[in-house]
């Protein structure tokens, strides 16, 4: 048995021993394959536009026109120990004015309002003599009561009647009147009409300036962010027109005040208005003594877009 195990092992090294020859000359024989390392190109690739020279013209229009929406807002105040007293009284100060407003029509007034209530708490003043407050529900005095009365006029012409109403409820406190524009379709349609025709106008000045001839559009941007280069360049930073700005109103309160490190007493909360006459009632006239002359401002109106055309 061992002599036959021997035998065996003999034959395969032989065996091994004659393919490994083949196999490095077939190795040699081979063609030989090298592995380089490639590296980013250094550049992108080419804008589109390079293929035939083009030209890019942004044209813009302004004009000015009369604000045709307003709004403002007026608050009212109830005190009472009871909360649905509170809540009562103010409701009954606007109920009669909501419906005032509302005999104009929705398309010419609409009346927005919001409730607020404070509890005002019992003070007591600590072992140094410093007044504190006694934030328990079971040691509330009163409740302050707002109603938050807010006007949007769409139609100018009953602006002032509107104004005048609210300001006959005598409320609380009126804020001032805040003019805007909204325009329609039409007057929209008509800007970019004329952005248009100023691109083209733009366009066309360039080109005989430059010695070159107008061709044919290659592009039609109204928003013109195309000429602000989003699509000539590659990679350059998108713009969105001019920067969106508005004016926030901030509310700051507070309970407590601090000088020299010591606290001062909240002041009290104003005393409840007197009775007041009712406003209008509905579809009743404000008299023309009570009428507030309101001018409604101008404001600028502006329109841009891109139109790049092919130069021949």
């Amino acid at each position: 048995m061992k002599l036959m195990t021997s035998i065996a092992a003999l034959l395969l090294a032989s065996g091994l021993a004659q393919a490994a020859p083949a196999s490095r000359a077939e190795a040699e024989r081979a063609p030989y394959v090298a592995t380089i390392a490639s590296t980013p190109p250094l550049y992108g690739p080419a804008p589109w536009w390079m293929r035939e020279p083009i030209i890019a013209a942004t044209g813009e229009v302004q004009t000015h026109l009369t604000a045709n929406r307003a709004r403002f807002s007026a608050q009212f105040s109830s005190l009472d120990r009871s909360l649905a007293a509170a809540q009562r009284m103010a409701s009954d100060k606007v109920r009669v004015l909501a419906k005032t407003l509302q005999a104009y029509g929705a398309d010419k007034a609409r009346v927005e309002t919001s409730l607020s209530v404070q509890p005002i708490y019992e003070q007591y003043r600590d072992k140094d003599g410093n007044l504190q407050t006694n934030s328990r529900p079971d040691k509330i005095e009163r409740y302050d009561v707002r109603v938050i009365f807010n006007v949007q006029v769409r139609d100018l012409d009953v602006l002032e009647r509107a104004y005048a109403a609210v300001a006959s409820a005598h409320p609380t406190s009126m804020a001032q009147v805040y003019f805007s524009l909204e325009p329609d379709n039409e007057t929209n349609a008509e800007l970019f009409r004329a952005a248009m025709a100023d691109a083209a106008r733009r366009a066309r000045l360039a080109a005989e300036a430059t010695g070159a001839k107008l061709g044919r559009v290659r592009l039609i941007d109204p928003t013109s962010r195309a000429c602000e280069t989003d699509v000539l360049v590659a990679g350059a930073p998108r713009g969105f027109g001019q920067d969106a700005g508005g004016v926030q109103e901030i509310t700051v309160t507070g309970q407590r005040r601090m000088e020299n490190g010591q606290r001062l007493a909240v002041p009290p909360p104003p005393p409840p208005p007197l009775a007041i006459a009712a406003p209008p009632a509905p579809g009743e006239e404000v008299s023309a003594d009570q009428l507030l002359p309101l001018q409604p401002p101008l404001q600028l109106l502006s329109r841009r877009a891109c139109v790049v055309y092919a130069l021949d």
